[in-house]
């Protein structure tokens, strides 16, 4: 099966457990993996027969944007459902990570996989 990735879309959003993570945006990047067939969009060279990753990034980032989540394991379960659900995705493997969430970390994270199945 073929993937098609997007990585390191990077946005703000209100996002953690703590008073003064609710009281500020925080930078938050996701990284993403599709399970999709290219054979048909390659033969045809048509965007009809693929998924439109500029589009996927822009409903991701509203989401996340207009999101008020104390955890990234919520938001993350969230982004994966709209692209099951939206577009229509059988696999997707997300990362979520918050940079300089922790002073003796770079970042912190969490990664998901769904399916249509799970």
């Amino acid at each position: 099966m073929d993937k098609i990735f997007i990585r390191n879309l990077v946005t703000e959003t209100t996002i953690g457990i703590y008073d003064w993570e609710r009281d500020v945006r925080q930078k938050v990047l996701i990284d993403l993996e599709l399970a999709v067939d290219t054979s048909a969009s390659a033969l045809t060279d048509s965007i009809s027969h693929t998924f439109d990753y500029a589009e996927i990034s822009q409903q991701l980032l509203i989401h996340i944007e207009a999101s008020n989540c104390f955890l990234i394991e919520t938001l993350a379960e969230e982004l994966a459902g709209i692209i099951i659900d939206q577009f229509k995705a059988d696999w997707v493997k997300l990362s979520l990570t918050k940079p300089g969430a922790l002073d003796a970390a770079s970042e912190v994270g969490v990664v998901i996989e769904r399916s249509r199945s799970s």
